[in-house]
């Protein structure tokens, strides 16, 4: 099924309706990175379904891959004997399957055009005198207070507050070990990994106050003079962006520990999708792989994580998800906002075959022509099916002008996007990549997680590269997003 390239809207990724039963397989789509059709059935894995947090549907509203809400009360069934029995048990599935997926079951799908109606439960309520960063948390979800930190270069803590009304850096002096570990946790990450001082030359900062509270910006104020020596906090949260292996091979298999950053997204069984471990219990993955034409893929107990791996013949013991976030506000005519966060049960095991990736600063760029790598389970060149191996390869960043050209993707590449790949073709990510990394090495040789394969027409096709959700831009979104989902 081809592209059509002259169309005014972007190659969609649903050209086919989605099968719940068996779940998508892998095959050829063109522009898509992660669904097709096909009825192979590659990887499958027979095991049971322990119990987790399920998806709670309004009967009124099916989902739009919105942020997962409790299912509190799920009916089970048991077997009996009589036919009254087996009547009573009928009964009580039909009333399970109406209350927890409703009318998505009746209709099939949503058509794109449907507009989303989120339920109580996933809109903040705030009261009308809200202050937004003071510290003190008046909305029900805490939104007011979600979007206060930053980092920049360097690792360069940024706070904003009420009181400055900006982003602004945190004086050193008075910094200590339990207010980054208090900060970082703030995140939704578990402790501070390192603080440190850096040198910054604003006129403006925040110093530390002493004051009881919660979060760092209630714990600051304005400075109406500069810091001493102009030393600012630096802070990391997690080591992350470390390889354990050194040796790499573009576009081929990977080994174990090139890519420790890297999970296999399973529903019911089969590989669907990519992703990114970017703390211990979250991973960073495609709003796509949560389609709107059956709400069963927003149900966290039909995924399983699989982390510290490089063949899907050989899987370890999953990770269980416990919420599913999708951007609230992902579009899939544009492909805008097509990121998701994966909350997951319990905190993952570090080891040499796991370790999470670095986030970005808020203002990183990559120029134009800069190598980075992609990597996943993904399609590979001649063949209709994914590959058992994890597969590598370089890609360079290729600057959104070309990429909005009238002959390539003639304007459909937003701000939020990003483009890697080979203009003459042959290097690309490709169908199930969706959801995986796109990562580029700094300067102090940690990896950065700058895109999330999202879409493209074909794969490796000239003047056709990969678009990528670029993380940079929608780091607001993922820092808030776990700062709600934390403990």
């Amino acid at each position: 099924m081809e592209h059509d390239q002259n169309s005014d809207q972007p190659p969609p990724y649903y050209l086919a309706v989605v099968p719940t039963q068996p779940p998508p397989q892998y095959g050829e789509l063109v522009g898509t990175r992660g669904w097709s059709d096909t009825p192979s059935q590659p990887y499958h894995i027979n095991q049971s379904m322990p119990h987790a947090n399920v998806i709670h549907v309004s009967q009124s509203a099916p989902p739009r891959r919105k942020k997962s809400l409790s299912c509190e009360n799920s009916s089970h069934c048991y077997r009996g004997s009589g036919e009254a029995t087996l009547l009573l048990v009928f009964l009580v599935i039909a009333l399970w399957l109406g209350v927890c997926y409703g009318p998505s079951l009746v209709s099939g799908h949503l058509s794109s055009s449907e507009a989303y109606q989120p339920s109580e439960m996933e809109k903040d309520s705030c009261p009308s005198n809200t202050v937004e960063c003071d510290g003190r948390q008046e909305c029900k979800l805490g939104s007011d207070e979600t979007n206060c930190l930053r980092f920049g270069s360097n690792g360069a803590l940024q706070v904003k507050t009420n009181s400055a009304g900006s982003f602004l850096p945190v004086c050193y002096s008075g910094w200590n070990k339990g207010l980054a570990d208090q900060t970082c946790a703030q995140l939704g990450f578990r402790a501070s990994h390192s603080t440190s001082s850096v040198k910054d030359g604003s006129s403006t900062t925040l110093t530390v106050t002493g004051q009881t509270c919660n979060t760092i910006q209630g714990k600051v104020s304005v400075n109406s003079s500069s810091c001493l020596n102009k030393d600012t906090v630096s802070l990391q949260c997690i080591n992350c962006g470390r390889q354990q292996s050194s040796r790499i091979i573009g576009g081929s298999a990977a080994n174990l520990g090139d890519w420790p950053w890297q999970v296999s997204l399973h529903f019911r069984g089969f590989h669907t999708c990519g992703g990114t471990l970017v703390a211990p219990d979250f991973v960073v993955t495609a709003a796509h792989c949560f389609p709107r034409k059956d709400s069963s893929y927003l149900v966290p107990n039909n995924w399983r994580l699989y982390m510290g791996m490089v063949s899907q013949t050989m899987l370890p013991v999953p990770e269980m998800v416990e919420k599913i976030i999708v951007h609230e506000s992902y579009d899939d005519n544009t492909n805008n906002y097509d990121i998701a966060l994966l909350k997951l049960t319990h905190y993952v095991d570090y080891s040499n075959s796991i370790q999470p990736v670095c986030l970005p600063a808020y203002d990183k760029t990559v120029s134009p022509g800069t190598k980075c790598w992609t990597s996943g389970f993904g399609t590979t060149e001649g063949t209709a099916r994914g590959s058992t191996s994890l597969m590598e390869v370089t890609v360079d960043i290729i600057d959104s002008s070309v990429c909005n050209r009238n002959t390539v993707y003639n304007g459909q590449v937003s701000q939020d996007m990003l483009c890697a790949g080979d203009m003459k073709g042959s290097k690309d990510s490709c169908q199930r990549d969706s959801g995986g990394p796109l990562v580029c090495k700094d300067s102090d040789q940690r990896w950065y997680l700058m895109g999330v394969t999202s879409w493209g027409v074909g794969c490796g096709r000239r003047n056709m590269p990969g678009v990528y959700s670029r993380v940079s831009r929608l780091l607001p979104w993922v820092y808030s997003k776990m700062q709600q989902a934390r403990p």
